[in-house]
C-alpha cells in the first residue's frame, strides 16, 4: 500500500511539474497576446456612451432646458510615469485646466499602477477644446522647430484623457422651474415635464467594444448613443416671465408683513388658452433654483410642516433651516417642488358660483329671470348660514347674484337645483378627477367632493358657494374655461409636439375637446353675468380690469380649515376677451401675509398687472379709454422696458372710443331678457356712506368701528366674521 501512494505522489507531482513548463511555455510565446486580449476587455468592454436627454423649448423656440456637453478629466498614472520625462509636462497641462497638480502628483507617486482617476468633473467643452488647440498648435511648432524628444512639452504630455458626459441645464434659472421640473443625477426626471416625460426625453446609450482579431491588433467597435427627444410647449416664456415678476412682486410687498415669513403661504397663477387648453403660463411662489434645486436656503418663510406635512401656523426662519436634519431638509424640499396649481387642494370659495349659477340653468331648474331677497344670512336646517355681506343684499337678480357675490342667493339656486342635478353637474365639470395634464404628480380630490346619496340640505347650502369640498387650480381653470367657451371641455396640456434631436417631429398633440359641459346659451349667460363682476355697480371684481381691456371674471373667498382661525384662499378667475374669450387668468392666494386675508384684491391686483402686460403682448387691442392714471402707469411700464416686451400693437389710448355697453336702465345690451331686475328702485347699501379709514383702505361702520369691504361689505371684524356656518340658538 505505502508504494502504490508513493507511485501515485509521484504521478500527481509529475503532472504538476509538466503543467507548470506548459504554462512558462505559453507565457514566454504568447504572454504579450494574452496581455492584449485582458487590456482590450478590461478597458473597453464597459465602456459606456451616454446620450443626449432631450430639450424642452416654449411655444417661440425659447430653450427652457437643455443638456450641456461636459468631459471628466481622466488620469493614467501608470501612462504618466512610463518614461521619465512625462510627468512634469502632463502635471503642467493639468494647471492649465485648473487641476491641483500638487494633489495629482502625490496621487500619482502612491498609485504608480493607476489607470483611471478623476480628476476633475464637468469640464466644460469650450475648456476642453480650447486645451486641444493648444496641444495641437505647440506640437506642430516642437516638430517643425526640431526639439529633441525629451525637451519636448506637448508633446510629453501623456496620461490625460477625457469622458465626455452630459450635465442638464437651465438657462433661465428659476423660469418655469415647477413645469419643468429637474434631474437628478442618473438622468431620471423629477417633478413636473421631467418626470412625465421622463422616457421621452431621455435616449439609449451606446457602447465601445474592443477586441484582437487574427493578427493580435486591438480592434474597437462603437455602437453610438441614441439621443432623447425635445418637448416643443404651449409655455410661452414671455408670458412665463410676466406672471413670475408679479407674483415675486407681491411676495416682495408682504413678506413679513403680519408674521416673519412669505407673503403668502402661497401663490399661484395659471394662463390659459381657453380654445385650445394650452397652457401658455403656470407659476407658483415661491419657486427654486432649477440649476440648484437643493438649494434648503429657499424654504426660509415657508410654514412648518406637522407632523402630516401640512401648514401650521409658524414659520421658518433662517436659524430654522440652519438647524434642519437631513430628513426634515428632504420633507421641507419636497413641499418646495410641489406645483401648488395641480398638487394642493383648496376650497374655491365663490369662484365656485359660476358653476353653480350654469348647473340649474343647464338642468332647467331657473331660467335667469328670478330674483331672490338676501337678509345678510339664511336658516338652513337648524344652521344659519350667512352672506359674505351681514348687512345683506335686498332683492337682486341672477345676474346680481354673481356680481355681488351673493351666498343667501346661491343657495336658492342651488335648492332649486337639487342635490342629484349639482353632483352631476360637478362631475361634468371634472371636480375631484384629474385633468390629466401632461405634467407628474397631479392629485385627485375625488375624496373631498359629496356624492348625491351623501349629501344633506347643510352640504348643498354651503358647496353652492365653494365652501365644503376641494378643488385644484387646474381642476378650476379647465372646467371654467368650458364655462365660457361655449361649452367644450379641453384637456389641458402643455406640451405641443414631440421631436427628434435632427428636429423631425415625431409626435403632434392637438388639441382634445374631452366632452360637452353645458350649452352655448348657458355660456353666454354666464359670460355676461361674470362681466358684471367687473363692470357692474356692486361688482367684487372691479381691481382686476387691466388698463385699456375689458374682462369678465369672478372673485373667490374662502375660510380655512379649521374654522374660525381668520385664515382664508381668496382667488380670481378672469377671462378676456369677453364676447369671445381666448384668454383665461386664475390667481390664487393662499392665506396672505396680512391683517385682513378675506380680501379678494389681493388676487385681482395680480391678475391686473398680469394682463396689462399680457394681453398687450398677444397684440389684442385695447378697447376701453384710459384714465390718467393708467396712461401714466403704462408710461412708466414703457420707460422700464418692462411692458410687454414692446409688443403689444395695442392702439393709443387717444384713438380708443368708449362704447356705450349698458341700457339707460343699467341692463347690458342684449340680454334684458335674462337680467331684469324688476320694476322697485334698487336702495343703495348702508355700508355705501361709510366713510373710508385712510390707514387701511377700508370703510369704518360708525355704529362699531368695524372694518367694512367697500365693494362687497363684508365686515371683517364681526364676530362671526370668520364663519360661514353657525348653529342656530
Amino acid at each position: 500500500m505505502q508504494k502504490k501512494l508513493v507511485v501515485l505522489f509521484v504521478i500527481v507531482l509529475l503532472a504538476f511539474l509538466g503543467l507548470s513548463i506548459q504554462i512558462y511555455a505559453i507565457s514566454r510565446d504568447k504572454g504579450n497576446e494574452y496581455s492584449k486580449t485582458v487590456l482590450s476587455q478590461q478597458s473597453y468592454d464597459s465602456r459606456v456612451i451616454d446620450f443626449k436627454r432631450g430639450s424642452i423649448i416654449d411655444a417661440k423656440g425659447t430653450v427652457l432646458a437643455d443638456s450641456e456637453l461636459v468631459y471628466d478629466v481622466i488620469v493614467d498614472a501608470k501612462q504618466m510615469l512610463s518614461k521619465d520625462y512625462y510627468l512634469e509636462p502632463s502635471l503642467h497641462a493639468l494647471e492649465e485646466l485648473g487641476i491641483d497638480s500638487a494633489a495629482v502628483r502625490r496621487y500619482v507617486t502612491d498609485n504608480p499602477s493607476s489607470q483611471y482617476y478623476i480628476v476633475m468633473k464637468n469640464l466644460p467643452y469650450a475648456r476642453k477644446t480650447a486645451y486641444d488647440e493648444r496641444l495641437r498648435v505647440g506640437r506642430e511648432q516642437e516638430e517643425e522647430n526640431g526639439t529633441p524628444v525629451k525637451d519636448r512639452i506637448y508633446s510629453n504630455i501623456k496620461g490625460i484623457w477625457f469622458d465626455a458626459n452630459y450635465i442638464r441645464n437651465y438657462p433661465n434659472g428659476s423660469l418655469a422651474c415647477d413645469v419643468i421640473g429637474f434631474t437628478n443625477g442618473s438622468n431620471q426626471g423629477q417633478f413636473g415635464l421631467e418626470e412625465y416625460y421622463n422616457d421621452t426625453l431621455n435616449g439609449t446609450p451606446g457602447r465601445e467594444y474592443g477586441y484582437l482579431d487574427e493578427m493580435s491588433n486591438l480592434e474597437r467597435t462603437t455602437i453610438d448613443a441614441t439621443d432623447g427627444y425635445n418637448l416643443i410647449t404651449t409655455i410661452d416664456a414671455n408670458i412665463q416671465s410676466i406672471i413670475e415678476k408679479y407674483l415675486k412682486q407681491f411676495n416682495d410687498e408682504h413678506a413679513n408683513a403680519v408674521h416673519t415669513g412669505n407673503g403668502a403661504n402661497n401663490v399661484g397663477c395659471i394662463v390659459m388658452n381657453v380654445k385650445t387648453g394650452e397652457i401658455l403660463g403656470m407659476g407658483s411662489y415661491p419657486g427654486f433654483d432649477l440649476n440648484d434645486p437643493y438649494n434648503i436656503a429657499m424654504v426660509t418663510g415657508m410654514p412648518r410642516l406637522n407632523e402630516k406635512d401640512a401648514p401650521s401656523g409658524e414659520y421658518l426662519t433662517g436659524e430654522d433651516v440652519n438647524a434642519m436634519s437631513a430628513d426634515d431638509q428632504t420633507r421641507y424640499l419636497n413641499a418646495l417642488w410641489r406645483n401648488y396649481c395641480i398638487s394642493d387642494y383648496y376650497e374655491p370659495g365663490s369662484v365656485a358660483k359660476p358653476f353653480t349659477v350654469a348647473a340649474a340653468l343647464e338642468s332647467g331648474s331657473i331660467t335667469g329671470n328670478e330674483h331672490y331677497d338676501c337678509q345678510g344670512k339664511l336658516d338652513v336646517a337648524g344652521w344659519e348660514i350667512y352672506c359674505h355681506n351681514r348687512y345683506g343684499d335686498g332683492i337682486i337678480s341672477v345676474s346680481q347674484s354673481i356680481e355681488m357675490s351673493c351666498n343667501v342667493a346661491l343657495m336658492e339656486i342651488a335648492f332649486a337645483a337639487g342635490k342629484e342635478n349639482f353632483c352631476k353637474f360637478q362631475d361634468i365639470f371634472n371636480f375631484g378627477l384629474k385633468t390629466n395634464i401632461d405634467l407628474a404628480n397631479e392629485v385627485r380630490t375625488d375624496m373631498m367632493i359629496f356624492d348625491a346619496d351623501k349629501m344633506n340640505i347643510a352640504d348643498l347650502a354651503t358647496n353652492s358657494f365653494g365652501q365644503n369640498f376641494n378643488v385644484t387650480m387646474i381642476q378650476m381653470a379647465a372646467g371654467f374655461a368650458s364655462l365660457i367657451n361655449g361649452g367644450n371641455y379641453y384637456e389641458p396640456h402643455i406640451v405641443s409636439k414631440i421631436t427628434s434631436a435632427s428636429g423631425t417631429t415625431v409626435r403632434n398633440i392637438e388639441p382634445r375637446i374631452l366632452k360637452k359641459t353645458v350649452s352655448a346659451q348657458t355660456s353666454a349667460k354666464i359670460r355676461e353675468y361674470c362681466h358684471q363682476v367687473v363692470v357692474g355697480p356692486n361688482g367684487t371684481g372691479k381691481t382686476a380690469r387691466p388698463a385699456g381691456y375689458m374682462i369678465g371674471g369672478k372673485t373667490g373667498t374662502a375660510e380655512t380649515l379649521p374654522r374660525q382661525n381668520n385664515e382664508y384662499v381668496v382667488s380670481f378667475m378672469g377671462f378676456t376677451p369677453v364676447d369671445d374669450p381666448e384668454i383665461l387668468i386664475y390667481v390664487v392666494v393662499d392665506r396672505p401675509n396680512v391683517v385682513f386675508q378675506a380680501d379678494a384684491k389681493f388676487a385681482t391686483g395680480i391678475v391686473r398687472n398680469v394682463l396689462t402686460e399680457v394681453l398687450p403682448y398677444l397684440g389684442q387691442p385695447m378697447t376701453e379709454p384710459l384714465s390718467e392714471s393708467e396712461m401714466e402707469e403704462l408710461s412708466q411700464l414703457e420707460e422700464s422696458n418692462a411692458y410687454a416686451i414692446g409688443a403689444s400693437g395695442a392702439p393709443a389710448a387717444e384713438e380708443v372710443e368708449e362704447e356705450e355697453t349698458v341700457s339707460e336702465g343699467g341692463i347690458p345690451e342684449g340680454t334684458e331678457d335674462f337680467v331684469t331686475v324688476g320694476e322697485e328702485e334698487k336702495k343703495e347699501p348702508a355700508w355705501k356712506s361709510f366713510e373710508i379709514d385712510p390707514e387701511t383702505g377700508y370703510l369704518i361702520d360708525p355704529s362699531n368701528g368695524h372694518h367694512i369691504d367697500p365693494d362687497t361689505g363684508f365686515d371683517y371684524d364681526s364676530t362671526y366674521a370668520d364663519e360661514v356656518v353657525t348653529p342656530i340658538p
